[in-house]
């Protein structure tokens, strides 16, 4: 019996070593992937002015390089002459990047029927778009879509909660 015990310790001992070479492996491999992707940038892109523009990134998050989100007033898709100053910005962003394409998100509040907040948010990116587009920005890397109030940025039920939702978000497609 106690022979068997022995092999049994001796077998759970190469069990052991062989599990933690296996994972000191593992990690090396996992560290090198890591040290290849940040050398070739084929996650982030990060420019020679220090913006760093992520694929799928959003405006929401600020991983849209200078990308924005614009706000709009409550059932309206008008671009105000706040947002106007924003996609300004934007424009002279994407004119830098040209290689950029963008989906322009339409977002509104909690209020209002689901078919009726989706048509609005259309036409809010729509209205983004068309200004884009108005300021030198070819409408082939352009393109929209509209959430309603079903991507909400903030929950709540109230003024302030609704403004930060009734928005258009840049999401980067290809860098």
């Amino acid at each position: 019996m106690k022979s068997i015990f022995k092999l049994f310790n001796g077998f759970m001992v190469v069990i052991l070593a062989l599990s933690l070479v296996s994972c000191a492996a593992l990690k090396n491999k996992d560290e090198k992937k890591a040290d290849e992707v940040s050398k070739s940038g084929s996650q982030d892109q990060v420019t020679d002015t220090g913006v760093n523009i992520e694929l799928a990134g959003d405006s929401d998050s600020n991983k849209a390089g200078g990308l924005k989100t614009v706000y709009f007033p409550f059932d309206s898709s008008v671009i105000s002459s706040d947002t106007e100053e924003i996609l300004k910005t934007n424009t002279d962003f994407l004119k830098q990047y040209d290689k950029i394409k963008v989906q322009i998100e339409g977002h509104c509040d909690e209020r209002g029927s689901v078919q009726y907040n989706l048509a609005l948010g259309e036409k809010r990116a729509k209205s983004v778009k068309d200004y884009l587009v108005a300021n030198g920005v070819s409408a082939d890397r352009l393109s929209t879509v509209s959430y309603g109030k079903e991507k909400p940025l903030e929950m709540g039920h109230e003024e302030s909660s609704w403004s930060k939702n009734r928005r258009g978000n840049f999401v980067v497609l290809e860098k």
